[in-house]
């Protein structure tokens, strides 16, 4: 089955960090990730740009508006995803406590809903 785990962490603390952490960070991210690719586990996975870059479109009574930024405010920011294939949703979790910046703040992880086929 496919789970999305969504990497969530507070982007000040981030940005906080000297060029060696981040450096690290990302090093021990590539490492993961390669690691899970190596086991079957990883299918895709990427890192997003800073929250500030974002913009949320809504469309009501069909017409568009977007405006800057998220939707919430929250303390943690969606920072990236690894799309992930594993058997059960324990092992899916397990694989998601390895993703480093789970240390810095959380991995969600929801199972792909789906769809029927056309």
């Amino acid at each position: 089955m496919k789970y999305l785990c969504l990497i969530y962490y507070d982007e000040q603390r981030v940005d906080e960090m000297s060029d060696e952490q981040w450096q690290a960070l990302v090093a021990r991210c590539l490492a993961c990730g390669e690691e899970l690719r190596a086991s079957g586990h990883m299918l895709a996975g990427e890192p997003l740009q800073p929250v500030r870059t974002a913009r949320t479109v809504r469309v009501r009574d069909g017409v568009a508006t977007t405006v800057d930024g998220p939707f919430a405010e929250t303390r943690e920011q969606l920072a990236g995803f690894y799309l992930i294939e594993a058997g059960d949703q324990a092992e899916a979790e397990a694989i998601a406590a390895k993703i480093p910046p789970a240390t810095l703040g959380s991995v969600e992880v929801r199972p792909l809903r789906q769809l029927p086929q056309r």
